[in-house]
């Protein structure tokens, strides 16, 4: 079982089961090694750190803040003031399905674990609003404190999408960008790989691919 930067063991090897943090390098203990654990003295505490106030969390992915660039999905929160306007009302709907000739196109990839996914004989599409300031696109897990907006748990389940795959952001004109902040298996929107936090304008009409056989496609609102 793999261990995140923040010390948390995680049955998950590209992002933390538990805090969402992007599995990248053992924790601080397991680099350097503790004073106790050498056999020394326990290091002092800093004199601060008692009154520090609440930990910062980004407004994406609610990863706890270390910089000024989310280290999960690239927040930058330098550009977070002005707030982004919310959107009130959903004028956009995704709905997901799958993509047979999306599925074979992966498998005919031949990747290490093409030969273990087998396509669902039944998928009922389900329609999720974007609505506020963001919408998030991934796997649940009781494990983590976050549950994505467009939840592809299933059943069925896409086992090739990421528990954190994709965030929809709201723009203050109205319309929405798609950032992939590094998924395991990458991202396509209308048949183009996405770039690792690169946002793309999406829109009505436009079809996101993320896992195995997963489509997301974007249309105009239910009345």
């Amino acid at each position: 079982m793999a261990t995140c930067p923040q010390g948390h063991a995680s049955g998950a090897d590209d992002y933390c089961d538990v805090c969402g943090a992007q599995m990248a390098g053992a924790p601080p203990s397991a680099q350097g090694g503790s004073s106790a654990a050498q056999g020394g003295p326990p290091a002092p505490a800093s004199p601060g750190a008692a009154a520090q106030g609440p930990v910062e969390e980004c407004p994406v992915c609610r990863t706890p803040r270390a910089g000024q660039y989310c280290e999960v999905c690239g927040h930058d929160y330098s550009g977070s003031a002005p707030p982004r306007v919310p959107v009130v009302a959903a004028r956009w709907e995704a709905v997901t399905g799958a993509d047979r000739a999306y599925y074979e196109e992966v498998v005919g990839q031949d990747g290490p674990d093409a030969h273990t996914i087998a396509f669902p004989p039944y998928c009922p599409e389900r329609s999720f609003p974007l609505a506020g300031e963001q919408v998030r696109i991934g796997r649940g897990s009781k494990r983590r404190p976050v549950k994505p907006e467009i939840d592809l748990t299933g059943p069925p389940e896409d086992p090739g999408v990421s528990h954190l795959h994709a965030v929809l952001l709201a723009q203050h004109d109205g319309s929405w960008t798609l950032v992939d902040p590094g998924s395991a298996n990458g991202t396509r929107v209308n048949g183009k790989p996405v770039a690792v936090n690169v946002p793309v304008p999406v829109g009505p009409g436009d079809r996101i691919h993320v896992g195995a056989w997963t489509v997301i496609t974007i249309r105009e609102g239910t009345p």
